[in-house]
C-alpha cells in the first residue's frame, strides 16, 4: 500500500487497516513458527504498512491537536 493512499483514508479506516495488518503480521509468525510460510517477503510489507499506518495516524492527531 502506497503512502498516498493511506493518506487520504479516514480516521477509521485506518484503525480498521491497521486491525487487519496486525491479525495478518499475528497469522504469518504462525506460519513461519510452523514452517508453512511460502512468501517470506510478506512479512516485511505488512510490518512496513503498519509503520505507514501508525506514522499518518499520529501525524494527523498532530495536526488536529494544533488547530
Amino acid at each position: 500500500m502506497k503512502t498516498e493512499d493511506i493518506k487520504v483514508m479516514s480516521e477509521d479506516q485506518l484503525a480498521d487497516e491497521l486491525a487487519k495488518l496486525k491479525k495478518e503480521q499475528f497469522n504469518l509468525r504462525f506460519q513461519k513458527a510452523t514452517g508453512q510460510l511460502s512468501n517470506t517477503s510478506r512479512v516485511r510489507d505488512v510490518r512496513r504498512t503498519i509503520a505507514k499506518i501508525k506514522t499518518v495516524q499520529s501525524q494527523k492527531a498532530a495536526t488536529k491537536a494544533k488547530a
